[in-house]
């Protein structure tokens, strides 16, 4: 909901279901609910609008976007008159058991979590009844985050990398900023391989067993992207990767101030 394209993704799908490219069943449609949603009276009826504007009768996966709620209403980010963002104080565990109502209504397949902390899913798996089906996180070498993912591989839970490659164009990008894909040690491996670095990285997410979705809306970049499939990297390649991890978040939301916040939450 909160990127505000799914009337435009419903398009693009309609127009290959009704051309014959496609059925809904060939593809994997995710969606994630957003924080002004969570309380459990709002979540089917969020569900069910992201399930209009992509002209769908049900989700592959639904995800909760983040575990802070915000105040409740129509405006993505509500702010005060001093642009403060309100927040509300919805439990994740009370909007989890909402969710998996959709599970049994047909609304979505699977549901699951996106920038929680270890110990939020652990309180997820204390009370759920429908299984944790996917968690997505952002992953790259500078943020292996390899507790968290190992803990969900045992725990049958399939990881998404998102900002695999460290997203270079992320609106919020300072001039100060470094860039992941000019990283020394990526771009070597990336000569050797006769590969570019978006490459070595989508690969480097694969070979540890994680859905990776680097998003781009340049056609030949999309094709390039899928060439990550041709090739491996070698244990020592691995290796080298992983040890570029420095806990460096490109989203790491440091603004929202919110008991819940996964990375720096207010003391309650």
């Amino acid at each position: 909901m909160i990127y505000e394209n799914e009337a435009e993704v419903g398009a693009g799908l309609k127009a290959k279901i009704d051309d014959g490219t496609v059925k809904q069943e060939d593809v994997f449609i995710t969606s994630k609910l957003w924080c002004t949603m969570h309380h459990p009276d709002d979540v089917a009826k969020a569900c069910q609008m992201t399930l209009d504007q992509l002209g769908v009768a049900y989700l592959d996966l639904y995800l909760m976007h983040w575990p802070m709620a915000f105040k409740r209403g129509e405006v993505l980010f509500p702010v005060d008159e001093n642009g403060v963002l309100q927040v509300d104080d919805i439990e994740y565990t009370d909007t989890w058991l909402a969710m998996e109502q959709l599970v049994e209504k047909g609304m979505c397949k699977a549901i699951g979590l996106s920038n929680f902390n270890l110990k939020m899913i652990k309180e997820i798996q204390a009370i759920n009844k429908v299984p944790i089906a996917n968690y997505q996180i952002e992953l790259h070498p500078w943020l292996t985050q390899e507790e968290l993912v190992q803990y969900c591989q045992d725990n049958n839970i399939s990881v998404t990398a998102y900002s695999p490659l460290g997203s270079p164009d992320r609106p919020w990008l300072k001039d100060t900023d470094p860039n992941l894909m000019a990283d020394p040690e990526v771009m070597r491996i990336a000569e050797a391989k006769g590969k570019s670095p978006a490459q070595v990285l989508i690969r480097f997410a694969l070979q540890r067993g994680i859905i990776c979705i680097p998003k781009s809306v340049t056609p030949s970049r999309i094709k390039d992207n899928f060439e990550a499939l041709d090739f491996e990297l070698s244990a020592t390649d691995m290796k080298d990767l992983m040890a570029l991890n420095k806990n460096y978040r490109v989203c790491a939301a440091e603004w929202i101030k919110h008991r819940h916040h996964p990375f720096t939450p207010l003391a309650s």
